[in-house]
């Protein structure tokens, strides 16, 4: 029970109703969970002690001595709702009734199924292309249109540096099947597709208000990066695509006024490509280059700033909240749900998982770059196999020159298969893709042999999503430290077994606890005796809301 000073201001009385207040912490934590209701934070005028009240009836004046047992009033907090977390323009420019993104997981794994069960429950889901061929694209495309109506999604454009051809046809296809929403990820700067993408279709009313058709959403873990999505197009290539005839010279007007992009994403600690930034640091120096883009440019309306990346828990979200994020993004954790289009044996590993069973692996689409993702390193020998494959890469310039007893140990170990027979499985999967790739290849025979290494890293991704027999030691599963600690916050609970895990049910259970969490934050500031449980807010079967 906390005291305090008696000489504290009050603004009124709570008459007692039917439920009794509470001032021990064994007292508060029953009423913690009635967040939908108005709380008033109240003083024992005999102790001083601080207490909470829910029901009841607030009076402006002390009652007559005949009334219900009264309380000088020090504070009253008003409902707390999940949709009420993030930044209210979120849900109205995007159409959604949470603050709460499904992210991109790639090579489908973020499913037309995950999506289209999003769209319903009124959250926001993009589906994972990158990785995929264009085919396949506009087949799930296809599908999760048909099957959302008028309901919100999006998808995803990764960074392609080896393929800049890729970024231009898959922006193609979105605009030609009018995607409205894009999450642009492991960019490293701005390039003409994202500025086609975000440009296009921009118009200016009566008013000379500027109205977006397509909104970008830029996923970045850097400040200066963040600056760049937050500034208008660079106007050398606003230009150059108004005279290729991809924007009109009043779309690139309006472009030049805007930031690029309106929803940036902070990714911190995450599955994939992540550079393993802590949100807490990451956050506010992103906000700070937010504020300073805001006045330079003197934007009429806001840029939304969500979070991304060791989200896996309703505290994890509460926190991100507390940072100041307009929405939160989830995606490691969503790969283990019913939805995704991860194998069964894939999310058996994933339900195993604790928050030290991750590993930095080379990247399959910038292996030449150096650049790495965060896998699951559980059961699974890909991120040591990768990094020797990685290494082999920087010492030698070509497959020949590595040396004889390395190359028999690693194609009998990590490719089960000879060299030339994989160079010419890796040369069709290109003469159909980029044939501009083989055509390097046989100017560079270090190219080629960095190719033949990415047959491996793009495999192994693929052996997880079908679940392929006697290669679970090669799974290459994108996996943050988020999923160690989901499986430790749902162990004991209904969400430990996998078959429960539905999609639905973890966002509204993270949204829900995070809501909880953020309430008993709030009344421990007002000096109210909270529980330390209260803060670990533990799963329960959602009541979903209606699929209309």
């Amino acid at each position: 029970m906390r005291q305090a000073d008696t000489s504290r201001p009050t603004i009124g009385f709570w008459l007692e109703g039917d439920r009794k207040p509470a001032f021990f912490p064994w007292e508060t934590g029953g009423l913690l969970k009635d967040i939908r209701q108005q709380t008033y934070v109240i003083r024992d005028e005999g102790s001083g002690a601080v207490g909470m009240a829910v029901g009841g009836h607030f009076a402006p004046a002390r009652p007559e001595s005949a009334a219900p047992q009264s309380y000088p009033v020090l504070a009253v907090l008003a409902p707390q709702y999940p949709e009420w977390l993030g930044d209210r323009s979120f849900q109205e420019v995007h159409g959604v009734q949470f603050p709460y993104i499904g992210g991109e997981m790639a090579h489908g794994i973020a499913s037309e199924e995950m999506v289209l069960e999003m769209a319903r429950r009124h959250l926001l889901g993009f589906f994972g292309a990158a990785g995929l061929p264009l085919p396949r694209v506009e087949r799930a495309i296809q599908v999760i249109q048909q099957g959302a109506g008028d309901k919100s999604w999006g998808i995803n454009l990764i960074h392609s540096p080896q393929e800049p051809q890729r970024e231009e046809l898959l922006v193609d296809l979105f605009l030609h099947y009018n995607v409205l929403r894009l999450s642009a990820s492991a960019f490293l700067g701005i390039t003409p597709a994202l500025v086609r993408y975000a440009a296009k279709g921009l118009w200016r009313d009566a008013q000379g208000a500027i109205h977006r058709k397509h909104y970008l959403f830029a996923k970045i873990s850097r400040p200066e990066l963040a600056g760049q999505f937050m500034s208008p197009p660079p106007a050398r290539l606003l230009e150059q695509l108004v005279e290729q005839g991809k924007l009109s010279p009043a779309e690139a007007q309006c472009a030049a006024q805007i930031a690029l992009a309106e929803d940036i994403t902070v990714e911190a600690d995450s599955g994939g490509h992540t550079d393993n930034r802590p949100l807490g640091a990451l956050f506010p120096t992103v906000l700070q280059a937010r504020e300073a883009c805001m006045r330079r440019f003197s934007y009429r309306r806001p840029i939304r700033v969500g979070a991304a990346g060791g989200i896996g828990t309703p505290a994890a979200a509460a926190a991100a909240f507390a940072h100041g994020a307009a929405y939160i993004v989830v995606g490691t954790i969503h790969q283990a749900a019913v939805e995704s289009g991860l194998s069964q044996a894939g999310k058996a590993l994933l339900a195993q998982a604790d928050i030290s069973d991750v590993a930095m692996a080379p990247s399959a689409d910038m292996f030449e770059q150096g650049a790495k993702v965060q896998v699951l390193k559980l059961g699974a020998l890909f991120a040591p196999r990768a990094a020797q494959l990685y290494d082999l890469y920087r010492r030698y310039s070509s497959l020949e020159q590595i040396p004889a007893d390395i190359r028999r140990k690693v194609e009998a170990t990590v490719f089960r298969d000879s060299w030339e027979k994989i160079w010419e499985e890796t040369a069709r999967f290109f003469q159909e893709r980029d044939p501009g790739q083989l055509q390097r290849a046989a100017r560079d025979p270090r190219h080629k042999m960095a190719l033949v290494f990415r047959w491996y890293l793009g495999k192994a991704s693929q052996w997880a999503i079908t679940g392929e027999k006697g290669r679970e030691l090669d799974y290459q599963i994108f996996c943050g430290p988020a999923m160690g600690a989901f499986n430790a916050w749902t162990k004991g609970s209904f969400l430990e077994d996998p078959g429960n895990r539905t999609v639905a049910q973890i966002a509204f259970n993270l949204l829900e606890g995070a809501a909880v969490v953020s309430r008993a934050q709030q009344l421990r500031a007002c000096g109210v005796a909270i529980p330390t449980e209260a803060f670990h807010y533990g799963p329960k079967k959602y009541r979903l809301p209606n699929q209309e």
